[in-house]
C-alpha cells in the first residue's frame, strides 16, 4: 500500500493563507457510507470528500482520491499508534493549535472557521490534521531521539563537502542581552505611545553600560529590565543581528513599539564564537530534517503491515 510522509503545518498554514477561496460545497445527500476500515475504525466517503476540500484548497490542485484514502489511513495510524504510546493531545491542546494556526494567518480561530464552513468544509476536518501532525512528530522525535541527534563531526563533514569551510565565519558571535520595556498602557492615544519612543530614543544617549541600564530602570516607573539572555548568531533572525552588530556594548539598541509597550535591548556582551553559527544551524537543521523524514516513512510503513485495513 503506497505510504505518504508526515505533514507539515506549515505549508498546511501556507496554503490555506493563500487558498481561502469559494469552492463548491458538500451535496447534503451525501451518504455516511464506510470506505475503509483502520484496525476498526472507519473512514467514511464523507471524510474522504472532506479531506479532498482541504487538499484541494491548500494545494490549488485537484486531489487525488486514493492518495487522499492513503493519508486518511496514515492519520489513522498515526493517531492510534501515539495513543499507545500515551501521546493524547486533549481538545484544548487542539484547539489551541487551530488558534496558533489562524492567528497567523491574520484571523480569529472563529473567523478561520467561518471561512472553512463558507466553502463546506468542516473546522474538525482541519483539527483532526493538525492532531495527526502533532502526535506523529512528539511520538517520532520521542522514541528516536538518539537516533535523530546531528552530531558536530557530521555537521563539520557536511560544511566541508559543500565548499564552505573555506574560512571560519567569524560574524558569529554570544551576545549577552537584557530586554527593557517602558510599559504603555493597553488602549493609549498615539500621542502617549510618541512621548514613550522619545523618551527612550533620549534615554540612548544616557546609558553607557549594563550597570547604569540595571540601575536606572530597576528604579524607574512603569519601566522594566529583564535578566541577562544570551543567544547565539544562529538563534536571532539576520535584521536583528544587524542591529546588535552595529550597537557599541552597553548602549541601548533603538525602540521598538510592541503590545507591551516601547522595548529595547541593553547590548551587554559580544563574544566571537565557532561553537554555532547561522551556516551550522542551517546544515544541521536540513540533517535532522532529512534523518526524521526518513525514520518517519519506515515507522509508518512497519505500523501499515501490522494493521488490518479492510477496503468496503
Amino acid at each position: 500500500m503506497t505510504t505518504t510522509s508526515s505533514h507539515r503545518l506549515t505549508p498546511l498554514f501556507l496554503g490555506l493563507a493563500a487558498g481561502l477561496v469559494l469552492i463548491a460545497c458538500a451535496s447534503p445527500a451525501q451518504a455516511q457510507t464506510v470506505a475503509v476500515m483502520v484496525n476498526g475504525a472507519p473512514i467514511t466517503n464523507y471524510d474522504i470528500e472532506q479531506r479532498s476540500k482541504l487538499t484541494t484548497l491548500t494545494t490549488h490542485k485537484p486531489a487525488d482520491r486514493q492518495q487522499v484514502l492513503n493519508e486518511l489511513i496514515d492519520e489513522k495510524l498515526k493517531i492510534k499508534e501515539a495513543k499507545n504510546f500515551g501521546v493524547d493531545p486533549s481538545g484544548a491542546d487542539i484547539d489551541q493549535a487551530y488558534s496558533s494556526m489562524s492567528g497567523r494567518m491574520r484571523l480569529t480561530p472563529e473567523q478561520l472557521t467561518k471561512s472553512l464552513e463558507s466553502q463546506g468544509i468542516r473546522p474538525d476536518t482541519l483539527k483532526e490534521r493538525i492532531k495527526a501532525d502533532m502526535v506523529w512528530t512528539s511520538l517520532v522525535r520521542g522514541r528516536f531521539k538518539e537516533s535523530l541527534q546531528v552530531g558536530e563531526k557530521d555537521v563539520a563533514a557536511a560544511i566541508k563537502v559543500s565548499g564552505n569551510d573555506e574560512k571560519p565565519e567569524t560574524d558569529a558571535f554570544e551576545y549577552k542581552m537584557q530586554p527593557i520595556v517602558l510599559i504603555v498602557p493597553r488602549g493609549s492615544t498615539p500621542g502617549l505611545i510618541e512621548a514613550r519612543q522619545k523618551e527612550a530614543e533620549g534615554l540612548r544617549g544616557r546609558i553607557q553600560t549594563c550597570a547604569d541600564a540595571n540601575s536606572f530602570f530597576k528604579s524607574m516607573p512603569n519601566a522594566a529590565i529583564r535578566e541577562t539572555v544570551t543567544k547565539t548568531s544562529a538563534d536571532i533572525p539576520p535584521t536583528l543581528r544587524t542591529v546588535l552588530d552595529s550597537t557599541p556594548i552597553g548602549h541601548l539598541t533603538p525602540p521598538e513599539v510592541t503590545k507591551q509597550g516601547v522595548e529595547m535591548v541593553v547590548l551587554c556582551g559580544r563574544n566571537p564564537t565557532t561553537i554555532d553559527t547561522p551556516k551550522k544551524k542551517e546544515i544541521r537543521d536540513k540533517m535532522f530534517a532529512e534523518k526524521y523524514d526518513a525514520k518517519s516513512k519506515a515507522y509508518l510503513q512497519e505500523i501499515r503491515k501490522a494493521a488490518m485495513i479492510e477496503y468496503h
